[in-house]
Formats: C-alpha cells, sequence, structure tokens
C-alpha cells in the first residue's frame, strides 16, 4: 500500500514537526525568562535574597515573579526544570540531518564539483564538524573573555563565518546553510547539557544539603543562557534556509549567512535593551535594514551556473531510473511541464530562479530529482502550482508508473538512498 519513498517522506515530515515544535518551546523558554530577568524591578518583599520582581497580566490573571539573587533559604517541593526543550530540538534536529542529508548525501549534501567525497567521507565531516564549535567556544569562555562578553561574541561571530566558508568549500550551498545552524544549535545545546544544568544542580545540592550556594554558578549559567538567546534567530533562519534559493544557492551563500547572524543579534539586543527598560535603540532597525539590504546584494553576484554537459555519467540508482519502462516519455512530460520554472535560466514570469535550486532541464537533472517528481507531480498535484502549465492526469500516472517500475527492479540499497533523495 504504502511505498518506501512515501514513508520516508513521512518520517522527515515527522522529525521536522517534532523538531519545529520543540525548537517553539526552546526559543519561547529563552524569549521570555531573558526578558523577565532584564525587566525584574526593586523588590518590595524584604525577604533576605530577593533580588527583584515584576507583576504581570495574561490570560485574564495577575502573576508575580520574583528572583533571589542565588537562591531561596530552603529548597520549594516542586521545581520546574527547563532542559528537555533544548534536549529535544538536538536529538530531532540531528534525527533529521541523517534521514535528510546523510540519507540523501548523494543529492544534498555532496557536490563533486567541490569535493568528489563518497558517502561515509561527508557523513563523518558533517558528524564530526558539529563538535568543532562547542570545544573551541567552551574553550573561550573558561578563558579571561568571560568577563569581556562582547569581545567573546565577536570571536564567536568569526568561528561561525569561517565554519560557513569552509562548509560551502565542501558541501553544496543547503547542507552549508543547514550544517551552520546545526553548528550553532549544537553550542546552544551543550551549554544547556555540560554548563547550565550541571551549575544549577550544584545549586541544588548545596541547598539540600544546608549549605550557602555559590553565587558564581548562576553567574556562569546566565552568561551562557544570553549567548544562546542572541544565537536563536539566527538558527531559525538557518533552519528554514533551504525554501530560499537566493540564501543558499548563490556564490557569496556563506557570507549572506554570516550576516544573518549580525541581524539577528541586532534584533535581539533591540528587545533586550527594551525589556531591561532602557532607552529603545532605534538604530539597530537602521544596521538590521542595511544588512538586509547587504544580504540582498550578496545574492545577485557570483557567476551563474553553467549548464551541464548532457554526457554526464550517470549513477547507478539513475542507470536504473533511466532504464525503467516509460521513461522517455515521463522526461518529456517533465519537460515540457515544469522545465520553464526548473531551469538555471528560467522562462516563467515572477519566477526568477528555480524553485529550492531544483533544476529539471535535462535528463541527468530529471534523474537526480526523481523520488521528487514522483512525490510532488505523480503521488500529488503539488506541482506544477495550481497546475499552471496543464498537466494531465494521464501523465501524472505515468509518473507513478515509471518510477515505481524503476523502485522494483533496484537493489534494496539504492531504494533507501532514493528514499531519502529530497
Amino acid at each position: 500500500m504504502f511505498d518506501l519513498a512515501i514513508l520516508w517522506d513521512w518520517a522527515g515530515f515527522a522529525l521536522r514537526w517534532l523538531h519545529i515544535v520543540a525548537a517553539i518551546a526552546w526559543i519561547g523558554d529563552s524569549f521570555y525568562f531573558i526578558a523577565l530577568d532584564l525587566g525584574l524591578r526593586p523588590s518590595t518583599d524584604r525577604r533576605e535574597g530577593v533580588a527583584g520582581e515584576e507583576w504581570q497580566v495574561h490570560g485574564g490573571g495577575f502573576y508575580q515573579m520574583k528572583k533571589f539573587t542565588v537562591a531561596p533559604r530552603d529548597l520549594p517541593e516542586h521545581l520546574v526544570w527547563f532542559k528537555w526543550q533544548s534536549y529535544t530540538t538536538w536529538l530531532s534536529g540531528v534525527a533529521m540531518l541523517a534521514v535528510v542529508y546523510w540519507a540523501g548525501a548523494e543529492l544534498y549534501l555532496i557536490d563533486a564539483e567541490k569535493v568528489d567525497l563518497a558517502q561515509w567521507q561527508a557523513i563523518l565531516i558533517s558528524a564530526a564538524s558539529l563538535t568543532i564549535g562547542w570545544l573551541v567556544y567552551d574553550a573561550l569562555c573558561k578563558t579571561g573573555l568571560a568577563a569581556r562578553p562582547t569581545l567573546l561574541m565577536v570571536l564567536l561571530f568569526v568561528l561561525l563565518l569561517a565554519m560557513g566558508w569552509g562548509y560551502s568549500q565542501i558541501f553544496t550551498g543547503r547542507a552549508m546553510m543547514l550544517h551552520l545552524g546545526a553548528f550553532t544549535a549544537t553550542i546552544m545545546t551543550a551549554n544547556v547539557f555540560f554548563i547550565i544544568m550541571p551549575n544549577q544542580r550544584i545549586v541544588v545540592a548545596d541547598l539540600k544539603a544546608g549549605n550557602t550556594p555559590d553565587a558564581k554558578y548562576g553567574k556562569i549559567a546566565k552568561l551562557r543562557s544570553t549567548h544562546n538567546n542572541y544565537l536563536t534567530l539566527p538558527v531559525l533562519f538557518l533552519m528554514l534556509s533551504n525554501h530560499y534559493p537566493l540564501a543558499f544557492a548563490t556564490e557569496y551563500s556563506w557570507l549572506i549567512a554570516g550576516l544573518v547572524f549580525l541581524m539577528g543579534v541586532s534584533i535581539r539586543h533591540f528587545f533586550n535593551t527594551k525589556h531591561a527598560h532602557k532607552p529603545w535603540p532605534w538604530w539597530t532597525w537602521a544596521i538590521t535594514t542595511a544588512l538586509f539590504i547587504a544580504i540582498i546584494w550578496l545574492s545577485t553576484l557570483g557567476t551563474p551556473e553553467a549548464y551541464p554537459e548532457e554526457e554526464a555519467t550517470l549513477t547507478p540508482r539513475e542507470q536504473i531510473l533511466a532504464s525503467a519502462t516509460g521513461f522517455d516519455d515521463v522526461e518529456n512530460t517533465v519537460l515540457g511541464r515544469c522545465s520553464m520554472c526548473h531551469a538555471r535560466e528560467t522562462g516563467y514570469d515572477g519566477v526568477p530562479y528555480a524553485p529550492k535550486n531544483i533544476h529539471l532541464e535535462t535528463r541527468k537533472d530529471i534523474l537526480e530529482a526523481a523520488r521528487l517528481v514522483y512525490l510532488q507531480a505523480g503521488m500529488s498535484t503539488a506541482m506544477p502550482p495550481a497546475n499552471v502549465t496543464w498537466m494531465e492526469p494521464e501523465e501524472r500516472a505515468m509518473i507513478r508508473a515509471w518510477y515505481q517500475d524503476a523502485m522494483g527492479n533496484m537493489p534494496v540499497p539504492l531504494r533507501l538512498a532514493d528514499a531519502a533523495a529530497h
């Protein structure tokens, strides 16, 4: 009833949905608690250790929030911890990375024109690279730079820019964006797992033992939490970047990613300053606008992608797809119904670049994107949008029959690779 391509696509959807839900919860926590901390006012409660308070109203109810300088004298019976939002976001993101980019490395991770890697080599580089950021960043935080947060963030930005450039020299543009997001998210989750949570456990353990907790543990955790807060918006952009070829499929995509980080910092600085009851820094709007204009300009630079040679060598998977019953008719249908938009130089008004940078101009193009053609135009009517090129039901049935025939003749390892080819 269900073929592997459909099941794999729904698996990807489930992971993506879980990832989004968890990320919303985590980012919501970050935004709320940083705003709460910055907005605290002198407390009317004279109990020892209360640093500040804030009254809030929401949903028809009034709330009084209080923060202790270090910790209360006695540990409350019910204490809510905030950690699984972060862990679930990272774990679901890594799972999605594996399902989409590792299993589908041939199409979405490896760029043979840059470095011709074997699939296992690309996966190894992908996985190992995610740890680099945390190791460098954590080492910097444990130096005297912890007392100079602005300089620390500048160095972190340089690291992120260098990693973006490095990724762009090895992987596809969309893989570069996604990996830079995963690279940053790994730093953020490692902050929670290795620094924030252990420090909070030390304070709780001291309270249980009847000792006075050391304030330094809370200060260290707060610094890391603040860093995470400034990284949230760029990570969101990088999560969604695969929908925007102008961001990931241009020559300077790595630099665009770097400017997105600066935009995220300027936006968060505006809101964090506002929450701290300080004069609103309207100048951040001008900086953010200028950065966005620079991104638009960068997306127009560079040499257009060359039209590929028709004699390009087909992979074993593509050879089976090309020899399956009905491919010649499918090829003609795709060229007639889809290639005007999915082209290196599009011929459809209002579509300046191929959607998601998927090209369908040559036999090689169509075979590379076979699974997408099957799902988007065969199993569903997602493409062409609104059926603007009048693809007939018979043509969709022909696409289904061709792809299913190819899958029936394909060895299991190649079928798995094809199912993962997004």
